[in-house]
């Protein structure tokens, strides 16, 4: 039997019955692979507003569940009478509670690890919701413990005018405690591994880092699954993501602006983000042939970016990105800035564009509509999770 791993769970409780964004999935599919290892003991830590609460095992397998049905119980007493609370960490946070196997208050973390973690265990942090230098320094009490840190980018570093007010500084800061604790930092590709090392080595202690790319589920279209009247009867292309700078919607919306009335339609496949007026009023103002849908299901999403005649992915950065690789992986076609995570992921499989240049993008979006009916994409193998895990945890 291995040591025991420690999976902190501080983000799911917090998004409970919400659309899944990507750490949200990446935190999911640690629950899920750390349950499915019975020779293993494995434990959940999760931060509520009273404090700590340790999950064992079955309390993980229920969570996830909830996460996989989407249907959680009604939340307790004590979530109802915290109006500070979202609707969804009521729902998480009443969840893990009623599953844990222990509790304790924001100053006995050291004593409830303790009496309920056995000894020599690893602490497993990918969603940053609880990565505080209080929660390191009490596992760092326990005998023998470990600290294991994912380090999905560093965006928030890089292009800080594109984020929202004081994420650069609280990315900072995370990113200081795990520089700070970590025994091992895990990057999502080498191209994120080259800018932590970057940021890191400029001063201080460097962890050992390792990169094993996310795995990617496959999407499945559920087609019943798109709401009425969404379905479009003629060619169309989708851009998926949250609608922030970063990911550069107003590109699109300039060339569709001046297509004119023979344009096909761009479906926008995401909630609204931060910082982007401009775009939003463009949105609301309405541009001829585009729509904007948000809340869509994985089935709905999948369905239409089978049957889409491409992804279009005009992102100014990325540690990684999902998008492109479940487009591929339906064997979509995909045109994406030409990106270092995008090259070392999906190779010459997509046309890459520079996001500088809107001639390019509209010369390759037209020839993609002229030539949708022609030779079938190769088939694409993207990353699988089975083989994140062997490499994460031969490393743990």
């Amino acid at each position: 039997m291995g040591s025991a791993r420690l999976i902190d769970v501080s983000r799911l409780a917090s998004r409970a019955g919400q659309v899944a964004t990507g750490v949200d999935r990446v935190e999911l599919a640690y629950l899920q692979a750390l349950t499915a290892d019975g020779a293993t003991p494995v434990y959940g830590l999760c931060r509520t507003a009273l404090g700590f609460v340790i999950l064992d095992r079955l309390g993980l397998l229920a969570l996830g569940q909830c996460f996989a049905t989407r249907e959680f119980p009604r939340p307790d007493l004590l979530s109802r009478l915290n109006r500070r609370l979202t609707p969804a960490a009521r729902l998480g946070q009443s969840l893990v509670r009623r599953h844990a196997i222990g509790r304790g208050g924001r100053r006995g973390l050291r004593r409830l690890l303790r009496r309920r973690v056995p000894a020599g265990f690893t602490y497993i942090n990918v969603g940053h919701s609880n990565l505080t230098a209080r929660v390191c320094r009490a596992v760092r009490a326990q005998k023998d413990a470990r600290i294991a840190v994912m380090i999905h980018d560093t965006i928030p570093l890089d292009w800080p005018d594109l984020q929202r007010e004081g994420t650069a500084g609280r990315f900072a800061a995370k990113l200081r405690v795990a520089q700070s604790f970590a025994d091992l930092l895990i990057c999502t590709s080498d191209a994120c591994a080259a800018d932590v090392t970057r940021h890191l080595g400029r001063v201080g202690r460097l962890p050992p880092i390792i990169t094993a790319h996310l795995g990617i589920d496959k999407p499945r279209p559920v087609p019943e699954d798109i709401p009425p009247g969404l379905m479009p009867l003629r060619p169309y292309f989708v851009i998926l993501g949250t609608i922030e700078p970063r990911k550069n919607h107003a590109l699109l919306l300039d060339i569709w602006d001046d297509w004119g009335p023979g344009a096909p339609d761009l479906l926008i496949c995401g909630r609204r983000g931060w910082n982007n007026a401009a775009v939003f009023d463009r949105l609301d103002a309405g541009v001829p042939h585009v729509r904007e849908v948000a809340g869509l299901n994985d089935g709905a999403v999948a369905a239409l970016l089978r049957s889409a005649t491409a992804l279009l992915f005009p992102s100014l950065a990325e540690g990684f990105g999902l998008p492109p690789l479940e487009a591929a992986a339906l064997g979509t076609p995909v045109v994406c800035a030409d990106l270092p995570a995008s090259r070392e992921l999906l190779g010459n499989w997509p046309v890459y564009a520079d996001t500088q240049d809107r001639y390019l993008w509209e010369k390759e979006i037209k020839r993609l509509l002229q030539s949708s009916q022609a030779d079938p994409r190769p088939a694409f193998s993207p990353p699988v999770w089975s083989a994140h895990f062997r490499t994460v945890l031969a490393n743990l």
